[in-house]
């Protein structure tokens, strides 16, 4: 369900958004059963979690799969299965159609309202209150999970769904607060339209949020790979930078992904069954 493409990554992250949720689906018919997970490795990582300076975790759409998200691809059904990514996640296409492209995303935003934060995202939102400047959390998620279920701040390097901003740099009439029209609205003193506040193809991530998320990366002594495929960049440089940096690198996925080869450790299950043991009643000994 993400919106993102910047610079050279946007045709193949366009291309993945569409079908990678179908293949992987196929081949997981495939796939033989992962191994349960030894209760040496929980222990083991809940001792990492408990020692470590700084962790990074960065979540993909697994993460919010498990709440039943609908991916961009699953919400484009019935009418909107006629339209192409790029023509309703790009400036070019909003302009042509404002009204199609905001009737899209309000519909979306109905569908996310319908689900609710995992034991996962709530595992994460209480630790990261539990241990205040010891986590940094990076998402490439634009649902807004990760704040309903209470962690604070969240890197978002795709964005917002639930938020707007205004598609050209706004001029001092512009207040969203008083704005003319709703499908989509717009600024009554310049037209400017309001948009919503994803990252669409194209266009380049937030910068201050990836900067802070690089910075992390290269600090963090343990970093946490949740729910994402690993093809997508530069999110998934990420893990590079922390494993070059000597962090020790935990991919949790049901699946196999592309940051295997760069993680000390895979752990084949669901988040939001795993997330709730490793990260349970850990108190600071900072």
């Amino acid at each position: 369900m993400l919106e993102w493409g910047g610079s050279a990554w946007a045709l193949p992250y366009a291309v993945r958004l569409v079908f990678t949720a179908f293949y992987m689906s196929l081949d997981s018919l495939h796939a033989p059963a992962a191994p349960p997970i030894a209760d040496t490795d929980i222990a083991s990582l809940r001792q990492r979690l408990q020692e470590a300076r700084h962790v990074l975790v960065l979540t993909g759409a697994g993460a919010s799969a498990e709440s039943g998200v609908p991916t961009f691809r699953d919400a484009q059904t019935g009418y909107w299965a006629q339209f192409s990514p790029e023509e309703m996640a790009s400036e070019a296409g909003f302009l042509a159609h404002p009204q199609r492209v905001w009737d899209w995303y309000q519909y979306r935003r109905q569908l996310i309202s319908q689900v609710l934060p995992n034991a996962g995202h709530v595992a994460l939102a209480q630790w990261q209150a539990c241990h205040p400047d010891r986590m940094t959390l990076v998402t490439q998620n634009v649902d807004g999970l990760h704040q309903r279920a209470g962690s604070a701040p969240v890197l978002c390097l795709h964005g917002n769904l639930m938020e707007n901003r205004w598609l050209l740099p706004p001029k001092p009439c512009c207040d969203a607060r008083f704005t003319e029209g709703d499908a989509p609205p717009q600024c009554p003193g310049c037209g400017n339209y309001l948009r919503p506040g994803v990252v669409w193809f194209g266009e380049a991530l937030p910068h201050a949020a990836l900067q802070q998320a690089q910075d992390a990366a290269k600090a963090c002594d343990l970093m946490l790979v949740i729910g994402t495929s690993g093809h997508v960049y530069p999110a998934a440089g990420l893990a590079h930078t922390a494993a070059r940096g000597g962090a020790h690198v935990v991919v949790i996925n049901p699946e196999p992904t592309a940051l295997d080869g760069v993680a000390d450790i895979c752990l084949r299950a669901p988040s939001a069954q795993l997330l709730p043991q490793l990260l349970s009643a850990q108190r600071s000994p900072h």
